[in-house]
């Protein structure tokens, strides 16, 4: 009698932190028989799993799946689909599979390629996503400040490759997060500084890990040298301060929830 399907599981387990994984998504992941992750460097292991480490059992298989940092598709696509059919092997059996990606699942993250693949591939497979929190909110919440507030645009750029990019974000957004930044970090120190930002900008590196760095008002931070998993928040318009009418709109929602 042939077994019945696994479920392939898109757990997001927040920025580094690993207490800031959900309920949902640590009861899931202790339950699989199959975690999952990207694979690190050699001989060390990747962001993912060092987040997880802690919340696994001996008995769980680690099944680390390559995914190369190029930009050939052709490159991309056929490890997009070794690494389908890595997890389908286990998923035929009817085990089930966690895949766990730093942040939320479909914030920027790798398993959005490897559940799109695994569907086009076989397509009675079963996915499921949990969601988790992204970098920016847990940047916010570090800096103390709120990410947006009223009728503020948020604009998120992945990576920066072209400084018009930049400059297009900071005239139609109110704020706006570049997400690792390091590359591009002196080019958008230079576009920041030219248009008087750099005090109401921010740098946040590792974010909720022990390691984690914060730059407040980056003018005297023009050649930071920053880890792969660094953000920058910018403040471009700030709103005006919280008005007697939100107070009390504020105070009405919470009297309402409670």
């Amino acid at each position: 009698m042939k077994a019945s399907l696994g479920i392939l599981y898109g757990i997001g387990i927040g920025p580094g932190d690993p207490e800031l994984i959900t309920v949902k998504g640590l009861r899931i992941l202790q339950q699989v028989p199959i975690v999952a992750f990207p694979s690190g460097m050699p001989s060390k292991p990747g962001m993912a799993e060092q987040i997880v480490a802690d919340w696994l059992e001996p008995h769980q298989k680690r099944l680390a799946l390559t995914f190369p940092y190029v930009q050939d598709e052709a490159v991309l696509m056929s490890a997009w689909q070794t690494a389908a059919e890595q997890v389908w092997q286990h998923l035929q059996q009817g085990q089930d599979v966690a895949f766990v990606s730093e942040g939320d699942v479909s914030f920027y993250s790798t398993f959005t390629y490897l559940a799109q693949t695994l569907q086009q591939l076989h397509p009675d497979a079963l996915i499921q996503t949990v969601p988790g929190i992204c970098s920016p909110l847990a940047a916010a919440a570090l800096l103390g400040i709120p990410l947006t507030i009223r009728s503020q645009r948020l604009l998120v750029l992945p990576a920066l490759y072209h400084v018009t990019d930049l400059e297009t974000a900071l005239d139609v957004a109110d704020v706006v997060v570049l997400m690792k930044v390091s590359s591009v970090y002196s080019q958008v120190w230079s576009v920041l500084q030219r248009r008087q930002l750099l005090h109401s900008s921010y740098v946040v590196q590792r974010a909720t890990l022990p390691d984690q760095q914060i730059y407040s008002d980056l003018t005297n931070h023009p050649l930071l040298e920053l880890p792969y998993f660094s953000l920058l928040i910018v403040q471009v318009r700030r709103s005006n301060p919280i008005s007697a009418a939100d107070r009390s709109y504020s105070a009405l929602s919470s009297t309402e929830e409670s």
